[in-house]
């Protein structure tokens, strides 16, 4: 099947409109369903399946209106080193849980029902990733959870992250094994992940060649990567970079970052969005992408990107069935990548219905974020302390 598909019309009225395939790889989920088959909700003009965020840090959600780093940095390592290392240092379970619960609210808000997390809490490891997922249940989102395990804080603190994706995964959780990245990992804890990630029947989500820091990290991770792994960012990847899995592009990010642009159209592997952490606003990284790819290349189409954001229902197949009604008439990725504000009016996850007149309906978003603000509160105090 062509993808992305063309969008002809397909409406009573002529109106346009994408048809949305069945997908039935999975690389997040539990092991021993890779061939179930998943069916698309019938496409209309104003209807597409949820959204799917390919790379979340849900922990990020709290950021807002943090302390400022004590200099400006000057590159990304010390972004990573003055302001997100500092960050997730300072964070503990309420933190965690609330960052959570206003990520997947705004995630639902913005019809995107399926996220792929990337998690780091050096000082609260234990029990992270099941606050996290029953934080979007609350809420109504689905979620793949990954605890990011680095050597930053010694060979403890890496085998303490190891343990808590093999509780996670053991327990029942949906997920993967996280790593933060190879520059920041040991041989040894890389080869632990990877056997983990065997061995429980999941993928490896990891940052790759981010910045110029992680360029060699091709050559440390060519004999463990395999389809399953999500490579996040690619930036400084080489073309023929040679590992298996899906790149995960996250346009805004690695502008915010001034990492570079990794140009995904150059690799072989399959491709998705994330958001890294700026929301999970998944039209805006598709306009983004597109945008971001036409400066490069003038004569790109936004159908490319689109069939970016199309393969996150390869990652979570079960969005495929989750049902987005929109406030915009002609869902089809020439429209949208020059239409903005567009919302859902409605989102159901597995018939059920969640968002209703653009409001979540399992819980009271307005008492999540008054909570999240007195938590962002109290963790920029923590920062400012430390």
């Amino acid at each position: 099947m062509q993808w992305p598909p063309p969008c002809t019309p397909t409406t009573a009225d002529g109106v346009t409109a994408c048809p949305w395939p069945t997908r039935t790889r999975r690389t997040v989920g539990p092991p021993g369903t890779d061939a179930d088959p998943v069916a698309a909700v019938a496409p209309t003009a104003d209807q597409t399946p949820g959204l799917v965020c390919a790379h979340h840090h849900l922990y990020s959600a709290l950021a807002r209106g943090m302390p400022t780093p004590p200099r400006t940095p000057t590159g990304f390592t010390e972004i990573l080193e003055l302001v997100w290392w500092r960050l997730d240092r300072a964070l503990d379970d309420q933190s965690i849980r609330w960052s959570a619960m206003l990520g997947a609210v705004e995630a639902l808000e913005r019809g995107c029902t399926a996220i792929i997390d990337h998690h780091e809490s050096p000082d609260a490891i234990d029990g992270s990733l099941s606050i996290i997922a029953e934080a979007c249940a609350e809420v109504g989102v689905r979620v793949s959870c990954a605890y990011g395990i680095t050597d930053r804080h010694g060979a403890d603190g890496a085998r303490r992250g190891l343990a808590e994706n093999e509780r996670f995964l053991r327990e029942g959780g949906r997920g993967m094994v996280g790593v933060h990245a190879g520059f920041t990992c040991s041989d040894e804890s890389l080869e632990a992940a990877a056997g983990l990630a065997a061995d429980r029947g999941v993928g490896v989500h990891v940052h790759v060649a981010e910045g110029p820091v992680d360029a060699g990290a091709a050559d440390r991770l060519r004999h463990l990567a395999t389809d399953d792994w999500l490579l996040i960012h690619g930036v400084h990847l080489p073309d023929d970079h040679g590992l298996a899995g899906t790149i995960v592009h996250n346009a805004r990010s690695n502008m915010n970052n001034a990492v570079g642009y990794a140009r995904p159209v150059r690799f072989a592997n399959p491709v998705a969005l994330g958001s890294d952490g700026i929301g999970a606003d998944m039209l805006d990284e598709f306009r983004v992408a597109y945008a971001r790819q036409r400066e490069d290349d003038v004569t790109a189409s936004p159908e490319v990107a689109w069939g970016w954001l199309a393969t996150g229902w390869d990652l979570f197949p079960e969005a495929l069935a989750d049902r987005v009604t929109w406030t915009y008439a002609d869902m089809d990725p020439w429209r949208l990548a020059f239409t903005t504000d567009v919302g859902p009016r409605t989102v159901e996850v597995d018939g059920r219905v969640v968002l209703a007149d653009g409001r979540p309906t399992l819980v009271d978003a307005d008492e999540v974020r008054a909570r999240a603000t007195e938590e962002a509160a109290r963790l920029h105090r923590r920062l400012e302390d430390g």
